[in-house]
């Protein structure tokens, strides 16, 4: 049975930011193949802005895990990195968001794929757009690509 390819958002603004975002790549790489990683991003904080700027990427990855027991993996990943748990937008040493997950649209209290706010968020988008322009929101039926024009054309219009 072939693994769908699963998506994950990785960001950093604390420490050693890059250093962060490859340490999660090589711990990630432990119940994953990582098949594609994005260029860095530099990206300025949503929500909470008194804090350093972030570093974006995305990665497409296969794995064996089921999505729920991938979620415990990149929530186990951050604590061995040593994330805290602080406010919601607030400062990290490490956020690992799971994306899509193939074509699948799951809504549980633990878990919601495709990522609930990735549509709406540029930081998210264009690393994701860099390495699968073509991929198709399962439940938004657009491509990365044109989410990502669409993001941006809002942010120039509010702009």
């Amino acid at each position: 049975m072939s693994t769908p390819p699963v998506f994950l958002s990785l960001g950093a603004n604390l420490g050693d930011r890059q250093g962060n975002i490859h340490q999660a790549l090589q711990l990630l790489r432990e119940q994953m193949v990582i098949e594609l990683v994005s260029s860095c991003y530099e990206t300025t904080p949503m929500g909470y802005r008194d804090q350093p700027d972030f570093i974006n990427i995305a990665c497409a990855a296969r794995t064996a895990l089921r999505p729920e027991a991938l979620l415990r993996f990149v929530k186990q990943v951050e604590q061995r990195m040593g994330r805290q748990a602080t406010f919601r937008y607030g400062p990290r040493l490490i956020d690992v968001d799971i994306l899509l997950y193939g074509d699948l649209v799951l809504d549980t209290p633990e878990l919601t794929i495709p990522h609930p706010r990735m549509a709406e968020r540029a930081f998210v988008l264009a690393p994701l757009a860099e390495i699968a322009p073509d991929i198709v929101h399962p439940v938004l039926g657009l491509t990365i690509a044109a989410l990502l024009t669409k993001v941006e054309q809002q942010a120039n219009d509010e702009g």
